[in-house]
């Protein structure tokens, strides 16, 4: 029984790997972060941004996306345009490492199964989970507390094109609404320092990967037609 079992599984994956185009890729960029400390430039890049991404596509216009990315944020408020932020002369320094899921909407169609240029403007949204470190001031002197995760909402905009027969090339910006507000070490979790709290403590943090994907393509091409 357990045996058979293993076998169907196996063979519908075999047919679902088969039965569409699957892109598995690099993504190369950079970060920033928008919040309590430093410039509130949104699209920024500073910081390496680096990632693997992986779709199924579903349709001529949309696909199941998943990714890894690793970035880093920093900010320094003598950067600022805010005379207050400047005067107060504090910077931090953090990690993500975000697991995003969700869908990837192309606004033409973008037919893999037909060898003719195909190009179209994209944009993603679902849900991210990433893991930062929690981190607080003495003064103006960052410390780091403990790792926490936290939830995000994506939101991608972005340009892509086929480069051969099996590379897709793209390039996005994309925004991530954060539900914690201590990316930056503002509004500590830990009630011990609730003391240590400063700037807009009902405002959540952002932070932002912009870069390129390079996709490759495999998988049996499908033919998205009426059946």
């Amino acid at each position: 029984m357990n045996r058979t079992l293993i076998v169907i599984v196996l063979m519908a994956f075999q047919n679902l790997i088969h039965a569409q185009i699957n892109e598995v890729g690099l993504f190369l960029g950079g970060s920033n972060y928008i919040g309590d400390i430093g410039p509130t430039d949104y699209v920024a890049p500073k910081d390496i941004a680096i990632g693997f991404v992986y779709k199924w596509n579903k349709s001529v216009r949309h696909s199941y996306r998943f990714s890894y990315t690793y970035g880093k944020l920093e900010s320094q408020d003598r950067n600022s345009d805010v005379p207050l932020r400047v005067e107060r002369d504090l910077a931090f320094d953090n990690s993500v490492h975000e697991f995003s899921a969700g869908l990837e909407f192309n606004f033409f169609e973008f037919d893999l199964h037909h060898l003719k240029p195909q190009y179209t403007p994209y944009i993603y949204t679902g849900l991210s989970y990433f893991a930062y470190y929690e981190k607080y001031f003495l003064g103006k002197d960052l410390k780091e507390d403990y790792r926490e995760g936290a939830l995000a909402i994506p939101m991608i905009l972005g340009f892509k094109a086929r480069l051969t027969q099996n590379f897709v090339i793209g390039i996005e910006a994309g925004a991530r609404y954060t539900f914690t507000d201590n990316l930056d070490g503002s509004n500590p979790k830990n009630e011990n320092l609730s003391e240590l709290k400063f700037g807009n403590i009902n405002s959540k943090d952002w932070y932002v990967f912009t870069g390129f994907t390079l996709t490759y393509t495999f998988g049996e091409n499908p033919c998205f037609c009426p059946r």
